[in-house]
Formats: C-alpha cells, structure tokens, sequence
C-alpha cells in the first residue's frame, strides 16, 4: 500500500468545514483514550461502541461520517496497543503511554464518506460537515487505479494549505536488473555519507542554512500581540519556513536512498539510535539537521521497491577497528584520519564503510531486506521493511520497529533467489575483499 498526495483547492468556508471536522476526529480520539483511562483492559470492539454512543450524545460527532469516527477509533487503539507491546518487551525508559492529543492535523476516511467525479480531478466529501467538492491538484493520475484500491483518503492541514492523500492497496515493485555491487555507509556529520568506494556525499545543513530566517521569523511571533490576527500570520510565516526544511531534508533523502539502492544490490549502513544520539546536546542540532532516519527510511523503502538487499549492522568498533588488520585504534571524533600500526592510513569515514561492508557480509544480522535459509536450496529474501535478527551467528539481538514507510500498511510480499546462485555471489565478494576490490 502507497500513498499518492494532492494538493487541495477549495473557498474559505470549505477550508473551515476541514478543520471542523479534523477537531471532531481530534475528539473522538481523545474520548477514546479516556475510556481506555477509566476502563482499563478494554479492546477495540468496546471503543467502537465507545464511538457510537458518542455520535448519540454529540451531533457535531454523528455529522461527521461514520467510517472517520472509526479511523480515529483505531488510531487511539493504535496508540494503546502500541503502549501494550512496549511494556511487554520491557523497553527501557518510557514505555509511550497514551496522550491527549491537542493540534491533530488530519482526518481520515475509509471507503465511504467520499465520492471521485469522473475525470478524477476532484472529491466530493458527503458527510454533514460542509466540506463539499475539492479540486485535486497535482501530477498523479488517479485514472490508472480502480476505486475498490483506494483503501482510505485522508484531509491534511499543513502550513501552506490542505492537502489529500489517497492509500492505494496495489503492488508498488519494479522489476530491476542485478548490478553485481555491495557497498557499505558510514553516515556522518561533516559528509552525508561516505561509501566503502571511498565516494562522500556533501551535507547540505538545510537547517544551519535557514537558521538566519527562522530566527527573524520567530522575533516576529514574538513581538505580536497574543491572539491576534498578525500573530496568527506570523506564525504560519514561521510554519512555513519550518516546513520548507523539513520537505528540503526529506527530498535529499529520498532522491540520495534512490540513487544508491538502484547502483547496488546490497547496501550496509549502521544500526544507529537516533533517540540516543540526540541526548548529547552538543551535537543534536546537527544530527537531527542531517536527517539519518529519514535516509534509512528511505533506504528500506526503496530496498522493498526494487528487490534490493539492505542491511543494518551493529555499529559498534566500526570507526575503531583497522579495515586492513582488524586491530583497534582508539581515537576521538576530531580525529579524521585513521592510522594504524600496520601502517595502514585512510580517511576515518571510508574506514568505518568498509567495515560496515564486511560485517553485512560476515554476519547478517538485523536487516530492512531479511534473508532466511528455508530449506536446503533455496534462501528466502523477505522484503519487509521490518527490523528483524536473521540467520546463524547473528550479531544483534534487539528488535526495532517497522521501518515502512510510504505507508504504515504497506504489506510486506517476498522473492525467491537459488542456493547455487547466492553461494557463487558470495565467493565473487570474499575473493573481491581479498583484493581490496568491492565493485564486484
């Protein structure tokens, strides 16, 4: 399941008509998680009949359809669920326990409540609340796709407007052909990457970039008087500009992750903490400014879409170790130049690659692309996008998340690859790391 975004054009009362309903779908939600407050241990059918007694008490809630009062149902037993597992893995530290939510930003629809015209360039929305006919803008094209795949639309409000998302239940795969490369990232914060060939990507800083402007735009909120309209303005001014780097950051990522999964047909990287890394305070501006978790996302997404093997490693010792000798040289993050006493001298980053390369091809553990052995002659590659630890010898034993992205939903499909094939790859890559030589 993917999903295909637009852009919504409608008058000003159509507009409110979306935020009404965006605060109904805001407070059925957080009715539901009182409930689950107040009745602890009560499951998803309780909160739908939470649902219906609230659409009989409120008519703001029964004006709003039935199918969205559903979606928010389950998008507070998403919550709670998710708070559930957390607690049985025993995950350190906070366990996520539901929240009110106060600025909820969206509304979603399943199958009903809407209605396409025939050209697919407008939606009809048919509850009580106003909304009306909207224009679709945007370059997708809608015809390609029948109705009955359109599994849910969803109203979005972002700083520059509304916009609408429609999640398409089909096959999102694309036939590629092996390009016989492995290589393996480093990520860092004086290059986006460096690569096991020695290539680095420069980092673009599209925060540090804007910073000036963000901090003019926030001197204006600042001096408005609270709760009028110019202070209403400014801020969506600053919005705006915070969403500009935000969409700058995601788009890099996207279109570098492209890049390297469609030259390669494995790719390393580390299995980093982001949550972790940002507690030292001295670096979590630019961590955060270099997006790393939007570039693994995007990685394993792409891993999925082109039938591509991607592999998280344990980060551990990576920078440390020698990618000649395997002895550990001890060195701080000034240091940029690994040296070893076998005299091997290479840049820090380009080391650290290597051996992100080696360990994926040593041991794979906990990869986005999980390669199981079945049977005797066949190895099964289960795109799932999901964090998992896989096969003998593995080297991680902590589980993480999924890392779908393009939607939550999107559903998970494997291929087959021969036992004889695999084996032959993987002697080309010992002989190639005997030679030095990872272009394969």
């Amino acid at each position: 399941m993917f999903a295909l975004e637009f852009k919504a054009k409608g008058k000003p009362n159509q507009y409110a008509a979306i935020d009404e309903a965006i605060r109904t779908a805001q407070f059925v939600r957080n009715k539901c998680i009182r409930f689950w407050m107040d009745n602890r241990g009560v499951g998803q059918k309780e909160l739908y009949r939470h649902s219906t007694v609230l659409r009989g008490e409120f008519s703001f809630v029964k004006s709003l359809n039935s199918s969205a009062c559903q979606a928010s149902v389950e998008r507070a037993y998403s919550a709670i669920a998710r708070f559930y597992d957390n607690c049985k893995k025993a995950v350190p530290g906070k366990k996520g326990c539901p929240q009110f939510k106060k600025n909820c930003r969206s509304v979603e629809y399943k199958v009903s409540g809407w209605k396409l015209s025939e050209t697919r360039k407008q939606i009809t929305f048919t509850d009580k609340k106003g909304i009306g006919k909207l224009k679709l803008k945007g370059t997708w094209d809608l015809n390609f796709y029948q109705l009955d795949q359109i599994k849910r639309v969803r109203l979005i409000r972002r700083a520059d407007g509304y916009y609408i998302q429609f999640l398409i239940g089909a096959e999102n795969k694309v036939d590629t052909t092996p390009t016989g490369k492995t290589i393996g990232l480093d990520v860092g914060l004086k290059e986006f990457y460096t690569d096991s060939d020695g290539h680095s990507e420069p980092n673009p800083k599209f925060y540090r970039e804007s910073e000036k402007r963000l901090k003019f735009r926030q001197r204006r909120v600042s001096r408005k008087k609270k709760g009028s309209i110019n202070r209403h303005i400014a801020i969506n001014r600053l919005g705006r500009t915070h969403l500009k780097i935000s969409r700058q950051r995601e788009e890099h990522a996207k279109r570098v992750a492209r890049c390297v999964i469609q030259s390669n047909d494995l790719v390393a990287y580390e299995d980093l903490r982001i949550k972790n890394l940002v507690k030292n305070h001295c670096l979590a501006k630019s961590i955060n400014d270099v997006g790393w978790y939007q570039f693994r996302k995007w990685l394993e997404y792409f891993g999925v879409k082109f039938g591509r093997v991607t592999v998280a490693v344990n980060p551990v010792y990576t920078s440390q170790k020698c990618s000649n000798c395997g002895a550990i040289v001890k060195k701080s993050l000034s240091v940029r130049t690994h040296v070893c006493e076998c005299g091997f001298v290479m840049d820090r980053d380009w080391n650290a690659a290597i051996n992100i390369l080696k360990l994926a091809l040593s041991t794979v553990g906990h990869t986005g692309t999980s390669v199981r052995l079945r049977s005797p002659s066949v190895v099964e590659v289960n795109a799932l996008g999901d964090s998992t630890s896989t096969l003998a010898g593995e080297i991680l034993s902590e589980q993480v998340g999924s890392m779908n992205k393009e939607s939550p939903r999107l559903k998970a499909w494997g291929v087959s690859i021969h036992l004889n094939k695999a084996c032959f790859q993987l002697v080309r890559i010992q002989t190639a790391l005997c030679r030095n030589d990872f272009c394969i």
